[in-house]
């Protein structure tokens, strides 16, 4: 933005920041800016804050990959919870979304990512190996994985993912069922963004593979 060349320094540099954020252009980031400007100290302060909190105490579960800051997470250390059954979902926010039915029992898996050649993002990119980790160790478990729920996102690459960890365990562990979500959640659609009723009925109405 050429007016920025009019601003003191520490301003620029700060819309600059907010400018990197996903969805957010120049006039967005100006604004945020003058915001946080106009803002009292504490709640500028306040903002600031949590930002540094969430990037020191947020970290990735050691066994799901979910977004937690305990290790391990609330839902894999509820011994509730059917361990036995595990939902495999692509991202943090694809599990909240299921979680928020109240329907699944048992616990999760994030990928962290899909299988995508063209962007450089292969199996290894992702966390598929220590979900295979997870089913080895079970079998010392009073609680052996019995099912694998794929809940990939129903798109190429959501699918050719989902394909791809159905062989891989299919192979290694032949005596574990394989399920995806019924295709109640339409082709191309986002876990994300479905509502409760949709993921619900995806959920009690999976397929074996």
């Amino acid at each position: 933005m050429a007016a920025n060349q009019h601003y003191t320094e520490s301003l620029r540099s700060l819309m600059q920041l907010f400018g990197r954020l996903p969805g957010v252009g120049a006039r967005s980031a100006e604004r945020m800016a003058f915001h946080i400007l106009k803002s009292t100290p504490e709640e500028a302060f306040a903002l600031a804050d949590a930002i540094r909190s969430v990037k020191e105490h947020v970290k990735h579960c050691s066994n799901c990959f979910n977004l937690t800051e305990s290790d391990p997470c609330a839902i894999c250390a509820d011994q509730g919870r059917d361990q036995g059954l595990i939902c495999v979902v692509e991202q943090p926010k694809d599990l909240l979304q299921l979680e928020s039915t109240g329907v699944f029992p048992g616990v999760y898996h994030v990928l962290i990512g899909r299988i995508a050649p063209l962007e450089g993002i292969s199996p290894d990119d992702l966390t598929i190996s220590h979900l295979l980790e997870r089913i080895e160790k079970s079998r010392a478990t009073p609680a052996p994985v019995r099912e694998i729920i794929l809940a990939t996102n129903p798109t190429f690459e959501g699918d050719g993912t989902s394909l791809y960890i159905q062989q891989t365990i299919g192979a290694k562990f032949p005596d574990v069922t394989i399920t995806r979500l019924a295709r109640g959640l339409p082709a191309g659609a986002q876990i994300e963004y479905s509502n409760k009723a949709i993921l619900s009925d995806a959920l009690s109405g999976r397929t074996r593979v």
